[in-house]
């Protein structure tokens, strides 16, 4: 059976120059877990930067983070001494471990991108940071982010598995299958119709008990497809994948 994240109710903790809507996965869940989280999947923070801005120098602790960015260029330093332009084709997996600090600064036009927050396995790993290119738009899915041993560019270190797609209007796609995982498709811009229902922008869906069906692009659209391990073992002391709902 399907189930819908829904707009409109997402707890939104920073507004102005950095603004964040935070969309908390286990609000498509039926019952009230108590928590942000489906399985390690924490957070997904949907951020909009403007031109000028700065956040400074600061510590993640236990946090998987990556950094998607649609629209715009981020200027990425860290204390891994890294400096980096994050911007559309170009992605960041920060596996934060024990301390990892960073950096983001927006130089010329706004940015409007994803922060993924996943938690990781345990407590307390070795920091990493990790940057690969890919296609900007791709049309099909593209594997951006998996666990260490799978085939995926990126790795987080958690049983999780992150794709994206750029359909054009009349686009259908075909979801893909992990065995045992459970998918979580996000919109972040546009429209799509799966079955009867519209998801648009900033709204999400999956089935736990099915395969999903395909899905029809109303308009030209970006969406994030997640697969995850909804019994992983994980750590809750991250800095913000730890939270929990507030």
């Amino acid at each position: 059976m399907l189930q819908k994240l829904q707009a409109g109710n997402h707890p939104q903790p920073f507004k102005g120059p950095f603004s964040i809507t935070r969309i908390q996965p286990s609000d498509i869940l039926k019952e009230d877990t108590g928590d942000t989280a489906f399985g390690p999947l924490s957070n997904i923070d949907h951020a909009v930067m403007k031109k000028g801005l700065t956040i400074k120098m600061h510590e993640h602790v236990n946090d998987e983070i990556f950094s998607y960015v649609w629209k715009g260029i981020s200027y990425h330093r860290d204390s891994a001494g890294f400096e980096a332009p994050i911007a559309p084709g170009k992605l960041m997996m920060m596996n934060a471990g024990y301390s990892f600090w960073h950096e983001e600064k927006v130089k010329k036009d706004e940015v409007e991108m994803l922060q993924i927050f996943v938690r990781p396995r345990e407590t307390d790993l070795e920091p990493a940071i990790q940057f690969r290119d890919k296609p900007v738009d791709n049309r099909d899915w593209y594997l951006m982010v998996g666990p260490e041993e799978s085939d995926a560019p990126l790795y987080v270190r958690q049983n999780v598995f992150i794709y994206d797609a750029h359909p054009k209007a009349g686009d259908e796609l075909n979801i893909p299958v992990h065995e045992s995982l459970k998918p979580f498709l996000y919109v972040l811009d546009g429209e799509i119709i799966i079955e009867e229902l519209t998801i648009n922008r900033l709204e999400a869906v999956t089935d736990l008990e099915n395969k999903m069906p395909s899905f029809t692009a109303n308009a030209e659209s970006t969406v994030v497809l997640f697969f995850v391990d909804m019994d992983a073992p994980m750590s809750i002391a991250g800095t913000i994948s730890g939270l929990g709902r507030k």
